[in-house]
């Protein structure tokens, strides 16, 4: 395919979802080949390029069609739609779908000596941030008016360094908060990785590939958590047994070799299966009860 056709994945170079996308590309079937200092993975076995670059750039990769697709945070990426919605410049993105890994939360946090009793709190306040746009979109539906300092990095020494008030900042351990006597008192946005496509019509070869990508990654995604699982049961305790499921479809069940009154049950469960569900499914008469991982499974 000819070098314009293939297919450009931008993928945050270093950071929280660097590990988990080029895994979940991997889990897709693309062998890739990297030189060790090289920003870019050729594709071996399709037509798809990965470009290993700053989370900040991946919004405007895609929206200038240098990039077909892009995993990025969805924090990065709703900041900079804000931005361009704001600037009355078009968005060239879509966001098409949310991965399930990468979480964390935008939070405004206040110093650990300080009180806080709700948004109203925040009125004229000074609030250090990296993410103008969310903070004002955030302050807007909670119709405070206070000040926003942007700052591009150590924002949880803002305070100290009497530059703000509070700051709004990600916060997933916490620890860094911690560390600098600070405490998260509201939530300003729930964020996990997302993935974002182009607007621009796609020539028929590419687009073809590109629904192919997309395709496996659901597969991949909806098999994350899920597992199959296999299991002897009384047919009296049908109903019971598909109760206790987690997630599943309607199961398969197998009638047993000279066994009229006991059934072969098989099913998918789609959400985590624990060791108290396994002590119920025993508990409502089940017997040899097996669990395996699935690797694959297209809808």
């Amino acid at each position: 395919m000819e070098k314009d056709q293939r297919i450009k994945i931008a993928v945050q170079k270093s950071g929280r979802l660097t590990e988990n996308s080029l895994e979940l590309l991997h889990r897709c079937g693309l062998v890739y080949s990297r030189g060790r200092d090289e920003l870019i993975c050729y594709g071996e076995n399709m037509p798809i390029d990965i470009l290993l670059v700053r989370d900040d750039d991946i919004p405007d990769l895609v929206r200038d069609d240098i990039c077909d697709v892009g995993i990025v945070g969805y924090n990065v990426m709703h900041e900079r739609r804000l931005e361009l919605e704001a600037s009355e410049m078009p968005v060239s993105f879509e966001l098409h779908r949310t991965l399930d890994y990468g979480h964390c939360k935008l939070c405004l946090a206040v110093p650990e000596s300080e009180d806080y009793a709700g948004p109203q709190t925040l009125q004229g306040k000074r609030i250090a941030t990296s993410y103008p746009n969310l903070l004002r979109e955030y302050l807007g539906k909670e119709r405070v008016s206070a000040e926003i300092a942007v700052m591009s990095g150590a924002i949880e020494i803002a305070p100290k360094l009497g530059k703000a008030d509070l700051i709004c900042d990600l916060v997933s351990s916490g620890r860094t908060l911690a560390a600098n006597h600070l405490r998260p008192v509201a939530t300003v946005l729930q964020s996990q990785a997302a993935l974002i496509t182009t607007g621009a019509r796609l020539p028929a070869a590419k687009r073809s590939w590109l629904e192919r990508l997309l395709r496996r990654m659901e597969g991949v995604l909806q098999v994350r958590e899920s597992k199959y699982i296999m299991l002897h049961a009384p047919r009296a305790s049908l109903a019971e047994i598909r109760r206790l499921l987690p997630g599943s479809e309607t199961p398969t069940v197998i009638p047993l070799e000279g066994c009229d009154d006991r059934v072969a049950v098989h099913a998918v469960c789609r959400e985590n299966v624990f060791w108290e569900t396994l002590e119920d499914l025993k508990g409502a008469g089940a017997s040899s009860v097996l669990v395996l991982p699935v690797e694959k499974m297209l809808a």
